[in-house]
């Protein structure tokens, strides 16, 4: 149901003259398309809407994808679970990530599909974000007409953020592609709510409210950071219950809250994990500059003046909605993306003013916000080039402007699909060790997370004794494994006479430094000589050979 929802007018009847069907009349007349020719034009027209933006996300997703073939360490923690059983994967769950175990689990699925490789990794994140394009430019189509909604979808698949995690084999795109699905059911029930309005009968969107419930909970299973997103349709809902669409509160306001309900058991289990999460920075000042600009630029592309015809920042539903106060509109592009853009943002920073919790992944979706002014706004400068210009279609320049932005963005595009764009990558040091070292070897990881290395590539570590290792991560329930104390570890370690050390290239100065961890190193500089050091994609390995051996 289209948010457009008023009434066609009529035009009084005229009085016509007797028709001529002579053959020279009906030879002057020009063929008429046949009706269902034309519905199938509309039809296609319609469905290009959604495909086209859906179309280049699966491109961009899919171009570069293995990244040099390259892992970084949040992958790898996927990888890892992803591969045990289901039994497993819910023991793990009971010490650590707990927030991811859906996905951990949907991946499980994937992995016995595919099996375990990188494409297997990240397509489903590939296409989450093409789905997520879809449902924003069906958002768009609903709320501003096909050309807005066109370009917000084409907008979000060019995002460089979107693009980043995309490529990455974790949660954060499913997250995405689920809140834009509930924002698509909650413009969908909004119309339907304004078609009750206009007609007087009672509202049939039964279906667009258990769909958002559903995605909102789908979401939150998936990381329930994503509730922040009721914060942003709370404020959409709001204003459209101040400009007279009444019955909208009420009908969210229960979606809402089962979605909530839902998710509750999850928040109140991942409670107790919360020192996963202890290693949060507070915002950069950095950030919050990125994150203004973001934010001007959405509420410029909402509020620039928009010509008769080409789009309008109260929305396609209302600029169509007859007299204020007679006809209640429906949702706009600005009531339904700034509030999303900017009320999950907001959220997260005033939680971490009490305690760091803001990272760009946990709110991507809030791109979504980005994309809905922005589509109106390109829309809305290509329709008026093209009516200026009538040789132009507004396809073309569309086109044009879509392919603009992919070259404007190659630098940083190219940038995302190296090994660099992450952290760190746990393949390539495998293949270090592998050459460095000698059977018979001890391997020491400082920290003990860099054991990942270890465990996605065992082959290149067969031969090396684990001297920390006391009890492997699967039988412990944990994605590092259970380590020995830090008597045990000294004579492990001086029992050896060459050593492997797999470090970060660059330890964080700022994060305190554990018991154990420190313990390694007092006792490689008191009793060992560093002879090699190799850093490689964020990692350093290192070979140590005990003195006076």
């Amino acid at each position: 149901m289209s948010a457009d929802l008023a009434p066609i007018p009529t035009r009084p009847a005229r009085a016509t003259a007797p028709a001529d069907h002579s053959p020279a009349r009906q030879a002057q007349r020009p063929r008429q398309r046949p009706a269902a020719s034309a519905g199938s034009g509309s039809a296609v027209r319609a469905a290009l809407v959604p495909l086209l933006p859906a179309l280049l996300a699966l491109a961009l997703g899919c171009w570069g994808l293995t990244r040099e073939h390259s892992m970084w360490r949040d992958e790898a923690a996927t990888w890892q679970a992803a591969r045990r059983s289901v039994p497993g994967i819910w023991h793990l769950l009971g010490h650590v990530d707990v927030v991811h175990g859906l996905y951990y689990l949907l991946m499980h699925g994937v992995f016995a599909l595919g099996g375990p490789g990188l494409v297997a990794l990240r397509l489903p994140s590939v296409l989450a974000v093409a789905v997520a394009a879809a449902a924003t430019a069906a958002t768009g189509r609903r709320l501003a007409g096909p050309w807005t909604g066109l370009a917000a979808g084409l907008v979000l698949a060019l995002v460089p953020n979107i693009q980043h995690y995309a490529q990455e084999g974790r949660a954060y795109a499913l997250v995405t592609a689920a809140v834009a699905v509930a924002t698509w059911c909650l413009a969908g029930g909004a119309g339907a709510v304004r078609e009750a309005a206009l007609t007087g009968r009672r509202p049939r969107g039964r279906g667009w409210w258990a769909g958002y419930a559903a995605a909102m909970l789908g979401a939150a299973l998936l990381n329930w950071f994503s509730l922040a997103a009721l914060a942003g349709h709370a404020v959409t809902v709001l204003l459209a219950r101040r400009r007279g669409l009444r019955g909208v509160l009420a009908r969210w306001s229960a979606a809402a809250a089962l979605a909530v309900a839902g998710a509750l058991p999850l928040v109140l289990a991942s409670r107790s994990q919360a020192q996963q999460v202890s290693w949060i920075k507070p915002v950069a000042w950095t950030t919050l500059l990125g994150i203004a600009a973001l934010v001007a630029v959405g509420f410029v592309c909402a509020r620039v003046p928009y010509g008769r015809g080409h789009g309008s920042p109260v929305g396609y539903g209302e600029r169509h909605a007859g007299a204020p106060g007679k006809r209640p509109a429906a949702l706009s592009v600005a009531s339904a993306g700034l509030p999303l853009l900017v009320a999950p943002q907001a959220t997260l920073l005033l939680a971490s003013l009490v305690r760091p919790l803001y990272l760009d992944r946990y709110v991507l979706f809030t791109n979504i916000g980005f994309a809905l002014p922005a589509g109106l706004a390109v829309a809305t400068a290509v329709r008026a080039a093209a009516a200026r210009r009538p040789r132009l279609r507004a396809g073309a320049l569309l086109a044009g402007v879509t392919a603009l932005g992919f070259v404007a963005l190659l630098p940083v595009e190219t940038g995302l699909r190296t090994a660099q764009s992450r952290a760190d990558d746990v393949l390539r040091p495998a293949g270090a060790v592998a050459a460095r070292a000698h059977a018979g070897d001890g391997v020491l990881f400082v920290p003990a997370a860099r054991r990942d290395t270890k465990l996605v590539s065992p082959a290149a570590f067969e031969g090396l004794d684990d001297l920390a290792l006391r009890e492997g991560p699967v039988a412990g329930g944990t994605l590092k494994g259970v380590e020995h104390t830090p008597a045990r570890i000294r004579a492990g370690m001086r029992a050896h006479r060459r050593l492997v050390v797999v470090t970060d290239a660059a330890p964080p100065a700022s994060r305190p430094v554990p018991a154990r961890e420190a313990m390694k190193k007092r006792v490689l500089a008191a009793d060992f000589t560093r002879v090699s050091s190799t850093e490689t994609r964020g990692r350093r390995i290192e070979v140590w050979v005990r003195q006076h051996s």
